[in-house]
């Protein structure tokens, strides 16, 4: 529900923008941003004052190169943050903390809407390494490395020929067992050479 209302309000901003025009050049561009990730923690029978899921930010670095106004091809680096959950159990109580960062490649495919502003598309290959630690009942609980599909619709508005402002929602890999859940949103800024 929530990825369809992101991606609605997307669209709508896309379409109120219209009027303006997508400065977009061949060439090399780099970028940086931040994420918005979501983490739940899934302990059969516990209970505590501690949330078991929520969201937590992280940054992203990124780099890529336009071949032309549709096609390019971007990797990338995002560190989703970590998030720790305590719990009780009825056989005792422990904790959990995930922390967890991504690499990607993909092909982007562009289309401009307006002179300012565009919408893409990526897909490609992610490899997400997901650090479990535990203490009490978790003790000796640990992560793993998971590489998957990475795919990413989102809107582009130009500011100018050389820095744009980029919106998008990121599918990296596979979710976690435990912790980081594989969609997010990611907010950032290009500069284009």
């Amino acid at each position: 529900m929530m990825k369809k209302k992101i991606l609605f309000a997307m669209i709508a901003t896309t379409t109120a923008l219209t009027g303006m025009s997508a400065a977009h050049a061949e060439g090399a561009y780099v970028g940086a941003g931040v994420t918005g990730n979501r983490y739940n923690f899934d302990i059969p029978g516990a209970t505590s004052a501690d949330n078991h899921s929520g969201y937590k930010a992280g940054a992203k670095i990124f780099a890529g190169y336009d071949f032309d106004k549709t096609w390019a091809v971007e990797g990338g680096y995002a560190d989703f943050g970590s998030k720790d959950y305590s719990y009780v159990t009825g056989a005792g109580n422990g904790s959990v903390k995930s922390d967890s960062h991504g690499y990607y490649l993909a092909g982007k495919a562009s289309m401009p809407v307006s002179d300012k502003v565009g919408v893409f598309g990526k897909l490609g290959v992610a490899k997400v390494k997901n650090s479990l630690s535990g203490t009490g009942l978790s003790t000796g609980i640990s992560g793993n490395d998971k590489t998957g599909v990475y795919a990413s619709v989102g809107a582009q508005y130009a500011l100018n020929e050389k820095v744009s402002l980029t919106a998008e929602v990121e599918h990296f890999g596979k979710s976690a067992d435990q912790g980081r859940k594989a969609t997010g949103l990611a907010l950032g800024a290009r500069y284009n050479f």
